[in-house]
């Protein structure tokens, strides 16, 4: 006489088993359908006869964007990830118009719609370039707020004529404006962040001009943040020393609350060396002697970050250039 309250009880835990599994299934069918914004701020501008720069603003989404795809006349022609609001589009025609667009793409495959259009026209052919534009000079600029900066610069010359100017950050090009333009906004910086930007000219012939001067620039701390605790004022020269060069550096302290037991040298963006005092940690200004083996006119880009006194890595210092013999 059991069975039947037996089978009733089956029944019933099978109908919560299922009820859960529909719950669960439920939850899970909740996906991401929300398009990300289109990206806005859209400009194309020619890089040389048969190339062109085209930049835009970050697109937001309610869960991550993850890419951008990048069209020409409607039709794609490259795909970036999302750390990237700019590219190079290649094999384009001299004398020619062109259109591009951008559209956002998040982690479930939603596109967003196409940004407005840019449109450029590539110059005509130019004679033979050889030689490079001068160096730009006079780098400066200040912080707006702690997530962008505006920089200017005094404007190069070139034996055809200057097509864009490319802005630098450590080495690495993060954005560009045309040749008639000596001034450019920067925006998705950090705040309270210590940045070292280079300025270079490009003609016609792609051919780049040697950097200008380095300008250190400090985005504004969010409210509430701790002091900075970059080291400043980093100095580096070069000498011969028999068949290798001796690199020294020095550079001003932060203010810790305390004195500073090491430091990490980062070499062109890769730990170097761990520098560990042999008795008491220096007062006021630290310095540093590398000794390197690479070929005169080697070019490297180095940069300093404390160890605080509650044995985390601090900030890292602008980052300084040195050309090995020079």
């Amino acid at each position: 006489m059991q069975r039947p309250h037996t089978t009733a009880a089956l029944a019933c835990s099978a109908a919560l088993l299922l009820a859960a599994f529909t719950t669960a299934c439920g939850s899970e069918a909740e996906a991401d359908t929300r398009k990300p914004t289109a990206p806005h701020g859209v400009t194309a501008q020619a890089s040389s006869a048969t190339s062109a720069h085209v930049m835009w603003e970050a697109a937001t989404d309610d869960t991550a964007v993850t890419g951008y795809e990048v069209y020409r006349q409607g039709e794609k022609v490259k795909s970036v990830p999302e750390a990237k609001v700019m590219t190079d589009i290649e094999g384009l025609t001299a004398s020619t118009a062109y259109t591009f667009t951008v559209r956002a793409r998040d982690a479930a495959g939603n596109v967003s719609a196409p940004s407005a259009t840019a449109a450029v026209t590539t110059p005509a052919p130019t004679p033979a370039d050889h030689e490079p534009p001068t160096r730009p000079v006079g780098l400066r600029g200040k912080a707006d707020g702690g997530r962008a900066a505006t920089l200017s610069w005094g404007g190069s010359t070139d034996d055809v004529g200057v097509t864009a100017y490319d802005i630098y950050q450590e080495g690495s090009r993060i954005h560009s404006v045309p040749g008639t333009r000596t001034t450019a906004r920067l925006t998705g910086l950090r705040p309270g962040t210590v940045y070292t930007f280079t300025v270079r000219a490009r003609d016609a012939a792609d051919t780049s001009s040697a950097d200008s001067n380095a300008f250190d620039l400090t985005t504004a701390s969010a409210p509430g943040a701790p002091a900075g605790t970059a080291p400043t004022d980093l100095r580096i020269t070069s000498s011969a020393a028999g068949k290798e060069y001796a690199v020294d550096l020095d550079w001003e302290q932060p203010e810790t609350g305390g004195r500073i037991p090491a430091y990490q040298l980062y070499v062109d963006g890769r730990l170097t060396t761990t520098i560990v005092w042999g008795g008491e940690p220096p007062v006021g200004r630290a310095s540093y002697r590398l000794t390197m083996s690479e070929p005169r006119g080697t070019r490297h880009s180095m940069k300093v970050r404390a160890k605080l006194p509650d044995g985390k890595w601090g900030d890292f210092s602008a980052a300084r250039g040195v050309v090995l013999g020079d």
